[in-house]
């Protein structure tokens, strides 16, 4: 409250400067994309967050081990597929794959999840084809390429995955507390992580839409590779929350539909706060070695479904 009273003070004193600057039309063009992609991506990202938490919460975790096969070969597409219809961001889908692993699912079967949930659910899938109206095989794209690699890196780890690998994890507030309880500390813990990087997210878009000159975008665009590679690494270093991303990828109007596609496939698998999340829950020798070879998946199955069904 201090905080913000002294910013309110300081907003009237410097009002006449303050209004002069924001007259500048780069200004005014960064305000205009940042908001647009807020208001775009904002009611996508609540109505995730809270099917998210009911999914974390309500949904009984024994669940799982009793629905998926048992065996590890076939529970791993039959997870990446749970993910289409159970709505959740990467960073809910986390804390649920390491439950899931405590109460007996195979590790190969959990990270399918893990990586298809916020990639296919229905929520990224309708926020994909709002974002590329004109565009809507990039919906079918994006679901495919995102249940490959999720089965995939699930049978990686079937084949060269190791146990002492992964440190169970444990979340106090939804193990412990009341479902209500838990339902409201999962929805203030993803808001406030999801929210936060699309609000970064969105910044970076707009500033790169502002003070990237369009010659140099357009450069990078015009080399196929170059601009695949540039927005693999964008998507990994904006951390978007899945549900949003979309959002931003369609700003990026310089860029092919495969570019972008690569940008969407990536970015809810390999990202900053994935990978420390993931370092958090499962442990270090799990995420650096788990991320990396993530990321070569992503791209490469990216690159292939933009080549099919773009």
């Amino acid at each position: 409250m201090e905080v913000l009273a002294a910013l309110l003070i300081v907003l009237i004193i410097f009002r006449e400067p303050i209004a002069a600057a924001l007259d500048d039309p780069r200004i005014q063009t960064w305000t205009t994309v940042f908001v647009s992609i807020m208001v775009q991506a904002v009611p996508f990202l609540v109505f995730g967050v809270l099917l998210s938490a009911v999914i974390a919460v309500f949904v009984p975790r024994s669940f799982w081990a009793r629905a998926l096969p048992r065996h590890p070969a076939l529970a791993v597409p039959a997870a990446s597929a749970a993910g289409v219809v159970l709505p959740g961001c990467e960073c809910g889908a986390v804390p649920i794959a390491g439950s899931l692993i405590r109460r007996g699912v195979t590790p190969a079967a959990a990270l399918a999840f893990l990586l298809a949930a916020p990639a296919v659910n229905p929520i990224v899938l309708t926020a994909t084809a709002v974002a590329f109206p004109n565009n809507p095989e990039m919906v079918l794209a994006r679901g495919v390429a995102s249940l490959i690699v999720a089965m995939i890196m699930g049978w990686l780890w079937l084949r060269l995955g190791r146990t002492e690998w992964i440190r169970m994890p444990r979340r106090p507030e939804l193990d412990d507390a009341s479902r209500g309880r838990a339902f409201w500390a999962a929805v203030r813990h993803d808001v406030t992580h999801a929210g936060g990087f699309l609000v970064l997210g969105a910044m970076a878009a707009a500033s790169i839409n502002v003070l990237v000159p369009e010659r140099w975008l357009q450069t990078l665009a015009d080399n196929a590779w170059l601009s695949i590679l540039a927005l693999a690494l964008l998507a990994v270093l904006l951390s978007l929350c899945s549900e949003a991303d979309a959002f931003v990828a369609a700003s990026l109007s310089q860029f092919s539909l495969t570019s972008r596609l690569v940008f969407l496939v990536v970015g809810p698998m390999v990202d900053l706060k994935l990978i420390s999340m993931q370092a958090g829950v499962f442990g270090r020798r799990f995420a650096f070695r788990f991320a990396p070879t993530t990321f070569v998946v992503a791209l490469l199955v990216a690159v292939g479904a933009g080549a099919v069904l773009l």
